[in-house]
């Protein structure tokens, strides 16, 4: 059963978001930091898998980030907030937007 959540890490200042596979690894993975809430990673696993296929993980990092690398069960030092799948969307396609509307390092836009 899919499941939703927030966390918090205040030393960065950085709001988690996670969807959840029935085993708690992370299938998306939202990061926005700071007062304005600014996007710094929205991965999906299954992109993240698709572009270390296609050779093409070091892009895709660069642009999306990551998901983390263990399941949420095996976390320590964090306080999860339930979320539903409407609030998990609504920030995955405001942070996806945000992320691909802005410029890459070689001046083009997008993935």
């Amino acid at each position: 059963m899919t499941s939703w959540m927030r966390c918090y890490w205040d030393k960065e200042d950085v709001w988690f978001y996670f969807e959840l596979d029935a085993e708690s690894w992370v299938i998306r993975q939202v990061e926005l930091q700071g007062p304005e809430l600014t996007p710094i990673a929205a991965a999906a696993l299954l992109e993240w898998e698709q572009a270390r296929e296609a050779g093409r993980l070091a892009e895709y990092g660069s642009m999306f980030g990551g998901t983390a690398e263990l399941p949420a069960s095996e976390w320590e030092g964090h306080d999860p907030q339930p979320l539903t799948s409407e609030e998990f969307e609504e920030i995955w396609d405001g942070a996806r937007r945000r992320i691909t509307d802005r410029p890459t390092r070689n001046g083009s836009y997008g993935p």
